[in-house]
């Protein structure tokens, strides 16, 4: 129902924009966030976003480089990377919140590779 899309191969610096779709016809939810697996690591959170407010949280290691977005009307979520470094390496998740009322990240896309080369 998440197809995550916008990963590939960027030099140390540069920048890229991460895509969300939703693929249901009907969608109602709390937030949409995006996560992110280095390789040996825990899946840790990057970015959120409130579907209806808009209010936005970021990790600390993202806050100042990273920005996320929806268009509500296109059901999509993104996630503009800019600065990137070596260690922002992984594999991006889009999320869902299986809730309307509350964070509740129980919908996963299939996660698109960010490779970062220094």
């Amino acid at each position: 129902q998440l197809q995550a899309s916008g990963g590939g191969l960027v030099q140390a610096g540069g920048s890229l924009r991460l895509s969300c779709a939703v693929s249901r016809r009907t969608f109602s939810t709390y937030a949409m966030g995006w996560f992110r697996q280095a390789p040996g690591k825990e899946r840790e959170f990057v970015a959120d976003i409130t579907w209806r407010g808009g209010s936005t949280s970021y990790s600390d290691s993202v806050k100042g480089r990273f920005t996320i977005s929806r268009d509500v009307a296109a059901k999509q979520v993104y996630l503009q990377m800019n600065s990137l470094k070596a260690e922002d390496t992984a594999v991006y998740y889009c999320a869902a919140s299986g809730s309307t009322l509350y964070k509740d990240y129980s919908y996963w896309g299939q996660g698109t590779l960010v490779t970062v080369s220094s």
